[in-house]
C-alpha cells in the first residue's frame, strides 16, 4: 500500500504539487504569526510589569475600592519579612503615595508623588533605565519626575516647584522641591502624573515612617508567579490581600485575550480556505481516478484498504510539508526571539497601550509550535474523508465505467 501510494503522488504531479505548497504554506504561517502573536503580547505584558508595576503587589483589604490615608498598610515589616523569606522574587519594595497640585512659576499639575527606596527600585523597575536627564537617587527635597510632566510644569533640572497636599495625619502639606530628575518609560499616562521622592525624606514630610500604600514584589519567572503568590497569601496578616498582576492588569490582558482570539479567527478563515482547497484538489483527484478504483474493488480490494490508499497518499505529502515547515517555522520563531524586529516610532504610537519599546520580539514555544503543527495536519487528515466518502457511494462496476 505504502508503494502505490507514493507511486500515486509521483504520478499525479500537479495534485501532490499543490497539496504539498498549500500544506507547507498553512504551517510555516501559523508557526510565524502565533510566534509573532504571541512575543508582541509577552513583550507588552513584560515592558508593562517591568517598568513599574511589578508581578504581585501588596493592599490593605480596603484599599483598592475605597482608597485613602485610612486604609494604608499601617505596619510594613511583617509582609516585608515574608517576602524576604519567600524564594523566587527577584526584587521586592514598599510604596507610598500622595496626590496633590504641583506648581511651577506660571503653570500647576495634579500630580501622584510617590516615596520610593531609590537603591531597591533600580532593580524592580525600569525607573532607573528611564532617566532622562539629572540625577536618578536623589536626596533630600529633591523629586523625580516624568517627561510630560515636567512640560506640563514648564520645568527643568535645578528649577524648584511647589507642593500642596496633606499627610497621612490630613495635616496640611506646603513644601518647595528641586526638580533633581526626568524620566521617560513612554508609558503616557504614568509620565504625566508621576513623581518620586526618596523615601527617608518623604516620611519625615509626610510622617508615615513604616507605612505604605501597597508593597510590590517581582517574580524571577512569570511562570512561577500564581505559585509564589499563593505561597506568600497564605501567610499575610488577614486585613492584607495580595493581587497578581492578572488582576492589576486586568484591562491589558482582556485587550490581548481579545487580539488573540480575531488573531485566531484570522487563521481560522485562513485555514477553512486552505482545507476546502485541498479537500478540492482531492475531490478532483479521486474523480479522475475513478476507473482506478473500480479496476482495484473488482479484484478484491476492499473498501477499506482503497481508503487506506487514499489516507497514506495525504499523509505522505503532509508529513513531507511538514518535515520542512516546522524546522523552517521554529527557526525564524527562535531567530526573531533572539533577534527582534525593531520598527522605529512603535512605542510612540502605542504608547497608551503599554509599548515603550520598538522591538518587535517572537516567542518560540515547542508546545506550541506542535498545537499548532498537530491542527494542520488534523484538519488535513479530515480533508480526505469526503472524496472517500464519494468513492465508496459507487459499485465497482459503475466506477470503472465512470466518465
Amino acid at each position: 500500500m505504502f508503494s502505490l501510494a507514493l507511486k500515486n503522488i509521483f504520478f499525479y504531479k500537479g495534485r501532490s504539487l499543490t497539496t504539498f505548497l498549500l500544506t507547507f504554506v498553512s504551517v510555516f504561517l501559523f508557526i510565524v504569526y502565533v510566534a509573532f502573536m504571541d512575543g508582541a503580547h509577552r513583550s507588552m505584558l513584560k515592558n508593562a510589569l517591568d517598568v513599574y508595576t511589578g508581578s504581585l503587589q501588596i493592599y490593605h483589604k480596603e484599599y483598592r475600592e475605597k482608597g485613602g490615608y485610612d486604609y494604608l498598610i499601617d505596619d510594613v515589616s511583617k509582609p516585608l519579612g515574608i517576602l524576604a523569606r519567600t524564594k523566587g522574587l527577584k526584587a521586592y519594595a514598599s510604596r507610598l503615595e500622595t496626590y496633590g497640585i504641583a506648581s511651577s512659576k506660571k503653570h500647576s499639575s495634579a500630580i501622584m508623588l510617590t516615596g520610593v527606596d531609590f537603591d531597591k527600585e533600580a532593580q524592580l523597575s525600569e525607573l532607573k533605565k528611564a532617566l532622562k536627564k539629572g540625577t536618578y537617587n536623589s536626596k533630600g527635597a529633591c523629586v523625580y519626575m516624568g517627561e510630560t510632566l515636567a512640560k506640563r510644569l514648564h520645568t527643568d533640572i535645578g528649577e524648584k516647584i511647589s507642593f500642596v497636599g496633606s499627610a497621612v495625619d490630613y495635616s496640611f502639606v506646603a513644601e518647595l522641591f528641586d526638580v533633581c530628575g526626568i524620566f521617560k518609560t513612554g508609558m503616557y499616562d504614568f509620565d504625566s502624573q508621576s513623581a518620586f521622592m526618596n523615601r527617608r525624606y518623604f516620611d519625615s514630610i509626610f510622617l508615615s515612617e513604616g507605612m505604605a500604600t501597597y508593597i510590590v514584589a517581582m517574580a524571577d519567572s512569570l511562570g512561577e508567579n500564581d505559585k509564589i503568590a499563593a505561597h506568600i497569601a497564605d501567610r499575610l496578616p488577614p486585613q492584607l490581600e495580595l493581587y497578581t498582576w492578572k488582576t492589576l492588569m486586568h484591562s491589558m490582558v482582556e485587550l490581548m485575550k481579545m487580539d488573540s482570539f480575531f488573531g485566531y479567527i484570522s487563521m481560522g478563515l485562513f485555514f477553512m480556505v486552505i482545507f476546502f482547497v485541498i479537500m478540492i484538489y482531492g475531490f478532483i483527484n479521486v474523480n479522475a481516478r475513478m476507473k482506478e478504483f473500480g479496476v482495484l474493488r473488482a479484484i478484491g480490494v476492499s473498501d477499506a484498504r482503497v481508503s487506506a490508499l487514499l489516507f497514506t497518499e495525504i499523509l505522505l505529502l503532509t508529513l513531507a510539508a511538514m518535515a520542512l515547515a516546522v524546522p523552517l517555522g521554529a527557526y525564524v520563531a527562535y531567530y526573531f526571539q533572539v533577534h527582534p524586529i525593531i520598527i522605529a516610532g512603535m512605542s510612540d504610537m502605542y504608547k497608551s497601550y503599554g509599548v515603550v519599546s520598538d522591538r518587535v520580539p517572537t516567542l518560540f514555544d515547542p508546545v506550541i509550535i506542535a498545537w499548532n503543527s498537530a491542527l494542520v495536519f488534523g484538519l488535513n487528515m479530515l480533508s480526505i474523508l469526503y472524496p472517500i466518502r464519494y468513492v465508496r457511494s459507487f459499485t465497482p462496476v459503475e466506477e470503472i465505467h465512470h466518465v
